[in-house]
């Protein structure tokens, strides 16, 4: 009876695996890839851009524009208001970055 146990006990961890496994694929494969300014790229008229979008958090925001032509800080609304780049923020310039917020959902200024 023991060795059954252990069995029966066994099947049910590979299947919790299992379950654990699909959740998270499910999750990722819900995950949008969105081109910040759309089909044209990022630019400075992205105002209207976000509206009617609804981001979830694993969401992908890529930008794209020119090398070394601009750059992507992610910051807090007093960094955005103060235009101010926090200490120790990642910077990214190469223009096809791509920021994933996977912890929260973000707000965009």
């Amino acid at each position: 009876m023991t060795g059954q146990g252990r069995r029966s006990a066994m099947k049910m961890k590979v299947v919790l695996v299992l379950c654990i496994v699909v959740l998270i694929q499910t999750e990722v494969a819900h995950a949008a890839v969105y081109n910040v300014g759309g089909s044209g790229g990022w630019t400075f008229n992205t105002v209207d851009w976000p509206k009617g979008k609804r981001f979830r958090a694993g969401d992908i925001l890529a930008f794209n524009y020119p090398s070394g032509a601009h750059n992507v800080v992610a910051v807090n609304k007093d960094g955005y208001n103060e235009c101010n780049t926090p200490r120790g923020a990642k910077v990214y310039n190469k223009g096809g970055d791509k920021y994933s917020n996977t912890l929260k959902v973000f707000t965009m200024w």
